[in-house]
């Protein structure tokens, strides 16, 4: 599948590229109308009782959260002053109704709430109408002109802004910090400044897919402001990781002397094919927040998903096709000298012999070191989102903190308690009238008031850490009032927490049909609740696709399973660093950020997702080396040493590009970006070094053949889902097709299919060699298709692939067999059928010569372009078969 798509790039390499420059010139406007379109919020789960409390604020009373919080100060005059009323109310008198709905003050309400300790200050709160964004924008100007009064402006609708405005910002420079690095470690990866400019080049093609999949995301559903920089970072920062893949496979086939279109199919046929699994693992680990109902995370999983797929794309597609067009010019402008090709052993080759000598000692010391790191998660203590997830100079931020120290506690904080009446008719209904005359009118049901709740008022201020209860507000229409519960503790403390479960915890007074119970408080509870319902499910749907995917990959039952154990030894060590860096407060200095004492749940969940996936992607890279070397020589030990001396400098140049990324986007502004942006880098760092460096091959050394245990059941399933990396390709001989090899004649029989014409073979050929497989495999490497190993070949000192297969090429009957003739010095061995020529032909001895299967002989056959595979009918029935380039 992989060549063909490979070689479909390469023969539409113009068409893929103008098309590309076409698609990205046509939807760039598209993205960048983004800004302004995210939505605040998104953190509370829809079925909750607090949301339905918040959306009844909404509906019935004008809202749960100001749109507009105007905090107006003077140093000397009070707010009893008849001069402070009327500057005030000639301000906000001047607005023009059409972007104002409704607007409440000390004065106009009478509550000494509004009012600040030291009497010097007021606020106001302005409900908007229509789209909230545009109403503030027109009335902003008009909110500061008020005469001798300090004026300072927050709430929701300008916290929005302000969140908008700091995550365009942090994009940006960002993006200026990222990209002048990336240029130099890549220019320094491949000493070329093409070579070192296409990554980045497919990087940002990911960026701008990421801002125009938002933009069409905010067309359907609601997107989270956070999202922006948390896709763009994932987006950028995969796609420069799976193009340093692609190219660097790339440049290894041209220095073997690989055609342009050589280079390009067979780089799709094993990079392509490790980058195409790994995206789908990382985009399977972020689709499992769509399981969850809170918008934060729904709106962040699937466009991170989507935008891990376009760097797929990106990387598999337009980097290919710019390959193509490229060649050996891929290494132009060559800044550091080329040395050749590197001698064997070096900094990796250290490791992995380290590692293979002493892997109980790498084993026990990598995990208590995991575990070392983990331990601060223990204490972990989850919160909210509230304004501290600005700058500490936001104007949004300062307004929030002046509210909450110098006027009444939790004034904006309080426990709402909507309580719905039962309510009975005025008068008794009166009897219809002969039918078709007349109508019977509806009856006036009895008002709501304060004194139907005054019996469930009493029982709330008896509730420990309640200083007041009020009526905040009544619904006739509704029959409902709203009590606002005052209390002195944080709102996310233990003590606030307890008050809300006791509230709750009330049994029902005679005259209420409900009571619903909202706030920040209840919100946090009920967010709580949501996830640890459904964090179970989305880790079974997770790791099942997870596991099933690494089958398909590796052939095993046991390397799916210790993959995921490996992942959570990496993602407790992140959360035990962020637990101790956020909560705990020790890097807030560092990066400029004020500690809640609490990590925001959400965010916590998706840091679990983002981890998982990125942690699998490293694993990825490494067990499909360590598998095509077990598949070449069949010694698990040699295979999981070469497989990590192999990948130990790519995956290590890739997660040194990647943290670059991460470390760009960890000064954003934005504290939940800080913390995922931390978590992914320690994550990174974990993985790249302890975990996919020591503590993988540890394990493999000591689990031995069990790594690659499948029981005989399972070979044929796999066979038909298996998409794992091929074998390394012999290099290419001008002129000299490959020769057929000499095959055992104990491979079993294997069911026939028509063939394609055979091509003849010239006299001269290259040497083959047939090698067998260590460990006593030899039985494995002819073992029917699925059940075992290939066995080991070589063809002028290179690798080719070797096997028995369900759908082979099979050779027509003798007698319109071209001829095929045996390599030089080509005897048979012990046990084999022997081979004769005759006449210039080779002959099979013992078999009939005529007719049927067993009159066939060997003979080369072109499966696909330049790639051919000879085939060798067996007594009894069936073929095996060597297949080599051309």
């Amino acid at each position: 599948m992989f060549e063909r798509a490979g070689r479909l790039v390469y023969r539409s390499r113009w068409t893929l590229l103008a098309l590309t420059l076409a698609a990205a010139v046509l939807v760039a406007p598209l993205g960048l109308e983004l800004f302004g379109r995210m939505a605040d919020g998104g953190f509370e789960d829809p079925r909750a009782d607090s949301t339905t409390a918040a959306r009844w604020n909404d509906d019935w009373y004008g809202g749960h959260a100001p749109d507009v919080v105007v905090l107006y100060r003077h140093p000397t005059v009070k707010v009893r002053d008849a001069r402070y009323k009327a500057a005030v109310h000639d301000s906000l008198r001047a607005l023009p109704g059409r972007h104002v709905r409704s607007m409440a003050t000390y004065w106009t309400t009478g509550s000494k709430k509004m009012v600040s300790e030291d009497g010097h200050s007021t606020y106001a709160i302005v409900t908007l109408k229509g789209d909230r964004q545009r109403a503030y924008a027109a009335i902003a100007d008009r909110l500061r002109n008020v005469d001798n009064l300090y004026v300072s402006i927050g709430g929701s609708v300008p916290l929005l802004g302000e969140l908008n405005d700091q995550t365009a910002a942090d994009l940006a420079r960002a993006e200026a910090i990222s990209m002048p690095v990336l240029l130099v470690l890549l220019v320094v990866v491949f000493g070329s400044l093409v070579a070192a400019g296409l990554p980045l080049v497919v990087g940002l093609l990911a960026v701008l897919g990421a801002l125009v999949l938002l933009r069409l995301l905010t067309s359907v559903t609601e997107v989270s402001v956070f999202s922006l920089n948390v896709v763009t970072m994932l987006g950028l920062g995969l796609a420069i990781d799976y193009s340093l893949f692609v190219l660097k496979a790339f440049r290894e086939e041209i220095a073997r002397g690989a055609t342009n279109e050589q280079a390009v199919v067979r780089t799709m046929a094993t990079a392509g094919r490790t980058v195409a699994y790994s995206g789908l693992t990382v985009a399977t680990a972020l689709l499992g927040l769509l399981l969850f109902p809170q918008m934060f995370l729904r709106s962040i999983g699937l466009g991170a998903a989507a935008v891990v797929l376009v760097a797929v794309g990106a990387a598999l597609v337009v980097l290919p096709a710019v390959l193509g067009v490229l060649g050996p010019r891929v290494n132009a402008l060559r800044i550091t000298p080329d040395f050749g090709p590197r001698r064997e052993g070096g900094l990796w080759h250290a490791v992995a012999s380290s590692v293979m000598r002493r892997p109980v000692l790498y084993l026990v010391a990598v995990s208590v070191v995991l575990v070392a790191l983990a331990v601060p998660f223990l204490h972990v203590k989850f919160g909210n989102v509230d304004h501290r997830v600005l700058p500490a100079a936001s104007e949004s931020r300062r307004v929030a903190e002046t509210l909450d120290r110098d006027f009444a506690r939790n004034a904006m904080a309080a426990i709402d308690v909507h309580v719905l009446v039962e309510r009975s008719f005025t008068d008794a209904p009166p009897l219809p009238g002969p039918l078709g005359q007349g109508h019977t009118p509806i009856s006036a049901v009895t008002p709501v008031s304060p004194a139907d709740v005054r019996p469930l008022v009493r029982r709330l201020e008896r509730l420990p850490g309640v200083t007041d209860v009020e009526v905040a507000g009544l619904s006739q229409p509704n029959g409902a009032v709203r009590l606002a519960v005052r209390y002195a503790s944080d709102p996310m403390s233990d003590e606030a927490r307890a008050l809300v479960r006791s509230i709750r915890a009330l049994p029902p007074e005679p005259n209420v049909r409900r009571a619903v119970v909202g706030g920040p408080t209840a919100a946090q509870l009920d967010l709580q609740d949501s996830l640890v319902a459904t964090l179970p499910w989305m880790a079974l749907v997770v790791c099942s696709v997870t596991a099933v995917l690494l089958f398909a990959a590796f052939g095993s039952l046991v390397l799916p399973v210790k993959a995921l154990l490996m992942n959570v030894l990496s993602i407790g060590a992140s959360f035990g660093v962020i637990v101790w860096a956020f909560q705990d407060g020790h890097l807030a200095a560092a990066l400029n950020f004020t500690s809640t004492g609490s990590i925001e749940a959400t965010v916590t969940v998706l840091i679990l997702a983002v981890v998982f996936g990125l942690s699998m992607d490293y694993e990825l890279f490494l067990l499909s080396r360590v598998r095509a070397e077990w598949v070449r020589t069949g010694d698990n030990t040699a295979a999981v040493a070469a497989g990590l001396q192999q990948t130990g400098g790519v995956i290590s140049s890739a997660a040194l590009l990647l943290l670059v990324v991460i470390g760009a986007f960890s000064t954003a502004g934005i504290t939940i970006v800080k913390l995922l942006g931390v978590g992914m880098f320690v994550a990174i760092v974990v993985d790249a070094t302890l975990v996919r460096a020591l503590l993988v091959p540890a394990s493999m050394r000591l689990m031995g053949g069990v790594n690659w245990w499948l029981p005989r059941s399972w070979r044929a399933f796999h066979h038909r889902i298996a998409l794992h990396e091929p074998a390394p390709a012999s290099a290419p001989v001008p002129g000299q097709p490959p020769a057929p090899a000499r095959l055992p004649a104990s491979a079993p029989a294997l069911r026939s299919a028509p063939a394609p014409a055979p091509v003849p073979a010239p006299a001269s050929v290259p040497r083959l060699a047939v090698g067998r497989p260590s460990g006593g495999r030899v039985s494995r490497a002819i073992a029917p298709a699925g059940e075992g190993v290939p066995l080991a070949v070589t063809v002028n000192g290179r690798p080719a692939v070797f096997g028995a297969d369900t759908d082979p090429v099979p050779l027509p009957a003798a007698s319109a067999q071209p001829s095929a003739r045996m390599l030089p010095g080509e005897r048979g061995e012990p046990g084999e059928r022997g081979e004769a020529r005759e006449g210039g032909e080779t002959r099979e001895s013992g078999q009939p010569g005529e007719g049927g299967q067993a009159g066939r002989r060997a003979g080369w056959v072109r499966v696909v372009e330049r790639r051919a595979r000879v085939v060798r009918g067996l007594p009894g029935g069936g073929w095996t078969w060597v297949e080599v380039d051309e």
